[in-house]
């Protein structure tokens, strides 16, 4: 009885800790965790970890440090991210060639031969899938659900499925479905529509000039309907709903246009707080956006002395992340 106990409140307190978690996504500066970064995770927690290139030498390496991250937080789910599009995104070039495989080269597919374009997608997918169950990642931050025009700026337009609404709800679908039968959780990004920024927003602010009806119609109607668990906002100025923050940092866009015209019921993370379009410092760009309505900020940089006043600035994931956080778990088993 009293050994049934002490593991009741182990388990207890294990979810307590999940529960205290800080309302921010971190990146890490190398292939294994700093000296810096151990005490970063020993003395707070940060919601959860992404991945980029820069972690990434060869299999064994990063599943070692997939391991090491999991040990230190004590968490066999904990939640650990990657940016794995295929095509010009691929943060695992180093263990797999992914570079023909975008969501534009399957959306071209699927407007071709949709039962064809369906079962590649399908297939590929769960092949990424199983290399991801191996490695331990749970997250990936696809699909891109923004509507390609012809002006896109150059940094997007080749990570797109397609201009065709139908095409984009149909392969992000799959997308979601599958790799979810796979325990892999996903982010649609970037909400609510990146498609009509002329300018990249890792190095300006975009201004999108398009009417609410336009808009609802076009590149916010891509979005809705979506069950994935996650989604991340774009940088981007839509001037005639609010003329003054872009949607990471807009109460309106969040609240009014995601959230209640859109309809996402799921976890809102920034888009990384270290991109030019936001004005602010890191700390500053970090707050605005969970005031807005952001549940999760995301900082990519990598630098542990920036995600050490990242992480004593900001407050712990508030009680509807809490609820979507357990959610989570829960589905990993």
């Amino acid at each position: 009885m009293i050994l049934i106990n002490e593991i009741s409140k182990e388990i207890s307190g294990n979810f307590l800790n999940k529960m205290k978690k800080k309302a921010i996504i971190i990146s890490l500066s190398g292939y294994k965790l700093s000296k810096s970064e151990i005490n970063i995770f020993k003395k707070y927690l940060p919601w959860g970890v992404i991945l980029f290139s820069r972690n990434i030498k060869d299999f064994n390496q990063l599943k070692k440090l997939i391991i090491s991250i999991k040990k230190i937080t004590k968490d066999k789910n904990y939640p650990i991210l990657i940016d794995e599009e295929g095509g010009e995104v691929s943060r695992l070039k180093n263990i797999l060639n992914n570079e023909v495989f975008s969501q534009k080269y399957f959306g071209q597919i699927y407007e071709k031969n949709p039962m064809v374009g369906f079962g590649l997608y399908n297939y590929y997918i769960n092949q990424i899938s199983h290399i991801f169950n191996l490695l331990g990642i749970n997250i990936n931050t696809v699909p891109i659900l923004d509507k390609l025009y012809h002006f896109t700026n150059i940094f997007l337009k080749n990570r797109i499925y397609s201009s065709n609404i139908n095409t984009i709800q149909s392969l992000s679908k799959i997308c979601i479905e599958t790799f979810k039968k796979n325990k892999i959780l996903t982010v649609i990004k970037h909400v609510p529509g990146h498609g009509l920024a002329k300018l990249d927003s890792h190095k300006k602010l975009p201004v999108v000039n398009q009417s609410l009806n336009f808009l609802m119609k076009n590149d916010f109607k891509c979005f809705r309907n979506s069950n994935s668990h996650f989604a991340m906002t774009a940088h981007v100025l839509y001037k005639k709903i609010d003329p003054k923050d872009c949607a990471t940092h807009s109460k309106t866009i969040i609240k009014k246009i995601i959230r209640k015209k859109i309809g996402f019921k799921g976890i809102i993370i920034s888009d990384d707080i270290g991109m030019k379009a936001l004005r602010y410092g890191l700390v500053e760009n970090a707050i605005k956006s969970l005031n807005a309505g952001c549940n999760l900020t995301l900082y990519c940089q990598g630098r542990s002395r920036e995600s050490l006043k990242l992480l004593k600035k900001i407050p712990p994931i508030d009680e509807f992340t809490k609820k979507k956080t357990s959610q989570f778990y829960k589905f990993l088993g």
